[in-house]
């Protein structure tokens, strides 16, 4: 009765929704599901956040509407924080934009600058929001091939005179969701400079800065010169902290592009919680050690998870960053043993239905997050390390 959008039709199934009704599913029918499938961390959000969020609340000052833009307070903290960081200055008053998490910034960016028709470039495989915020703005999205053999990172100079006169926007993501990848300095001066050259904006999500590995130090994209004046980032209290569920982010760097997304948000919605803010700063001023308490968990289930796809025939390399494990499953399973039978080539999505239906395994196909992806499963260690071993137990009986 009631016709949906063109542009809906065009959307596919949001991924991790279609996930979650996966696992629900087997879960109705008695399956104890191992899900590695989204990535929400497991670990509580750290007491000393909790307890300034309890405080911040019973102050009615935060019972109002907040600002759209954030309070003065928390762009000050974030300024800090990348000052400390990164060694890159930002002017708390126009150069930093909060956000109701990152997907929000991310998804609202293209209604601040792309008309219909103009393209934006997209790294594939990625996050969806990249693609579905284009939609939504009536863009063309073209889609850059992240390929293993170029360590997924995009290969600018293969975009054609024909997409780049029509572009107006280009998405990077490092630390990469979903691949894990991590991009050299030497790669962010080349997407600066490339986009200075075609008048690009760059919206980096750099979401995975502070999940690292083995003294790995992920850059900001803003500590190259001459970044302010084509690209904002994008960062998140989410993962760093465990506080996917509080919804707080940030935006930075141009404060034109800023001002633009910032006349969205006024139309759109009304700002974030005040008391999370509140929150936000404490855990970005107080100590870190909760953060590399994290690393460390993360760190020992990273190589549990590693060496026994390693040990069932999964090509994989561990990861210098994220919580996500990108790995080739085999091309097809052995023979089988008692009849004799030549064995099954499976796509992403049969080997992801596979393994929940036959192993209780939930994981996420790679082709899911774009064509390149195909071959490849996404595993989010959300889970614990006993769990994990169970896991693997279980798909090596596979």
């Amino acid at each position: 009765m009631f016709e949906q959008a063109k542009r809906l039709k065009i959307l596919p199934p949001y991924l991790f929704a279609k996930l979650d009704k996966m696992k629900q599913e087997a879960v109705r029918k008695g399956v104890d599901v191992i899900s590695f499938g989204i990535g929400d961390p497991d670990i509580p959000t750290p007491g000393h956040i909790v307890r300034s969020l309890q405080k911040a609340c019973a102050n009615p000052l935060h019972h109002r509407y907040p600002s759209y833009e954030g309070m003065l307070s928390f762009r000050q903290a974030v300024a800090g924080w990348y000052r400390k960081r990164f060694g890159v200055k930002l002017d708390p008053a126009d150069e930093v934009l909060s956000l109701i998490g990152a997907k929000e910034g991310i998804g609202h960016i293209p209604l601040a600058f792309i008309d219909p028709g103009d393209i934006v470039l997209i790294p594939e495989p990625g996050y969806p929001v990249y693609l579905a915020g284009t939609v939504f703005a009536d863009g063309r999205p073209y889609l850059m091939p992240l390929l293993e053999k170029n360590g997924f990172l995009p290969d600018l100079s293969k975009i054609p005179m024909s997409v780049l006169r029509h572009a107006k926007m280009m998405f990077l993501n490092y630390p990469n969701n979903p691949t894990a990848a991590v991009a050299p300095v030497s790669f962010l001066k080349d997407a600066v400079r490339f986009a200075k050259k075609h008048g690009l904006i760059v919206c980096y999500d750099n979401t995975y800065s502070e999940m690292t590995f083995e003294g790995y130090k992920a850059p900001s994209i803003l500590q190259i010169p001459g970044a302010k004046d084509v690209c904002i980032e994008y960062n998140s209290l989410s993962k760093t902290y465990n506080m996917t569920g509080w919804r707080i982010a940030w935006a930075c760097g141009n404060r034109e592009i800023l001002s633009g997304l910032g006349k969205i948000k006024t139309n759109l919605d009304s700002g974030v919680f005040q008391a999370v803010q509140e929150a936000a700063i404490t855990a970005l001023s107080s100590s870190q050690e909760c953060v590399r308490n994290n690393l460390k968990i993360l760190k020992e289930r990273r190589n549990v998870l590693v060496n026994g796809l390693k040990e069932l025939g999964w090509k994989v390399s561990t990861p210098k960053a994220t919580f996500y494990i990108w790995a080739r499953f085999p091309s097809s399973f052995p023979a089988n043993r008692r009849t004799g039978e030549p064995a099954d080539h499976l796509s992403s999505v049969e080997m992801c239905e596979k393994l929940l239906s036959r192993c209780g395994v939930l994981a996420t196909p790679g082709n899911g997050f774009g064509p390149s992806g195909g071959g490849f499963l996404r595993f989010a260690i959300t889970v614990s390390v006993k769990r994990i071993r169970e896991a693997v137990a279980r798909m090596g009986k596979l």
